[in-house]
């Protein structure tokens, strides 16, 4: 498998969910993240390889979606996981002659109009579960998402809102012994998780701090000029934190990352594939040199080493961590993990496409 290259593994991934109909992704019938940030993959694996079916694919998905005059058929509208697959549209507004995308995009950024605020602004992860928690995820739900609606349709109603919101995160959720953020806070010290002080959940849960990563490097295209020393001076020392947890010998993160070494912890690919895909595009945009893909390799010959293939020979992207909530150390090194679930795949997706851009600029 070592002769393949990372657009070879990317087709792979791919190829390996389309057996299944696109309108039966789960959850099925839904608009959400987990088939949003697979199929986000998706596209960015036929940007690099120009494969009609992978576009096809999207384009499916999203029409099983979408009702004949621009509505979304299904979805939460009080939950940022239900918005992130709206990143989708934009690719298919730009292509197809059909008012329908461009009319969903405009319902489902909308939602960010009157979403609830804690007392110090930050932004309810579910307004209808949890009051007052922030909780690190959300950014990359909602934040690329409203971002690139204000650059394709030359609008200024989210930008200063995103910034905002990512600096309250990194104010209230950021700790500068660990270099990392936490994965959520409650200002109101009521979540039963919440440190009775700060508000801040227990543990650096990995893959939240993968989609804060990957969001900010997302928004740096996005945004407008004043706004991206910000956001390069916060994933640069990111980076520069996350390079110290990555395990010497499998080149791996854990699922707490700060605390590989307990013999409970154990590698967790998505948070992985997350933080490669942060570097890669960090690297790809200029913003660190070349000896950061030591890491970037070191990351990806890890994550390949897991790989496995199924008996009809098709990739299986395992070691992944089931969607979960906040908790303590405990529950995170307890949660289950799948294979080929769809947020898995997605991150690998991510991770991929951008190590293959990486690996062509780094080579010439």
């Amino acid at each position: 498998m070592n002769k393949l290259t990372p657009l070879d593994y990317a087709k792979m991934a791919c190829d390996s969910k389309m057996r299944m109909p696109a309108e039966d992704l789960p959850p099925k019938g839904k608009f959400h993240y987990h088939a949003g940030v697979f199929l986000r993959g998706m596209e960015k694996t036929y940007e690099l390889c120009g494969e009609k079916k992978y576009y096809d694919y999207v384009k499916r998905w999203v029409d099983s979606q979408i009702s004949e005059d621009g509505v979304v058929k299904r979805y939460d509208k009080q939950h940022f996981d239900d918005l992130m697959a709206g990143s989708l549209l934009f690719m298919l507004d730009k292509n197809e002659s059909d008012r329908r995308y461009r009319k969903a995009l405009d319902l489902l950024v909308s939602e960010i109009d009157g979403w609830k605020r804690n007392e110090k602004g930050g932004f309810w992860h579910k307004q209808d579960l949890y009051p007052n928690q922030v909780w690190l995820d959300g950014i990359f739900m909602y934040g690329p998402l409203t971002a690139e609606y204000d650059k394709t349709y030359g609008t200024n109603r989210f930008t200063e809102t995103v910034n905002e919101q990512l600096n309250i995160m990194w104010d209230n959720m950021y700790e500068e012994k660990a270099g990392l953020l936490k994965h959520a806070w409650d200002c109101s010290l009521k979540a039963s998780w919440a440190d009775k002080k700060t508000g801040r959940s227990p543990e650096f849960w990995g893959r939240a701090i993968g989609w804060y990563c990957a969001a900010l490097m997302d928004l740096y295209e996005l945004m407008p000029e004043k706004y991206i020393s910000n956001l390069a001076q916060k994933e640069i020392k990111l980076i520069n934190s996350l390079i110290k947890y990555q395990k010497p010998e499998n080149g791996l993160w854990y699922q707490v990352v700060d605390k590989n070494n307990r013999p409970d912890n154990w590698p967790e690919l998505s948070c992985s594939c997350l933080f490669i895909y942060a570097i890669c595009k960090a690297y790809n945009l200029g913003l660190i040199d070349n000896t950061y893909m030591e890491y970037a390799s070191k990351g990806y010959s890890g994550v390949v080493s897991m790989l496995k293939k199924d008996e009809d020979g098709y990739l299986i992207v395992g070691n992944v961590c089931i969607g979960t909530g906040v908790g303590d150390y405990e529950f995170y090194v307890k949660r289950p993990v799948c294979d080929n679930d769809l947020h898995g795949l997605g991150a690998f997706l991510y991770m991929a496409t951008e190590y293959e851009k990486a690996l062509r600029k780094y080579n010439n």
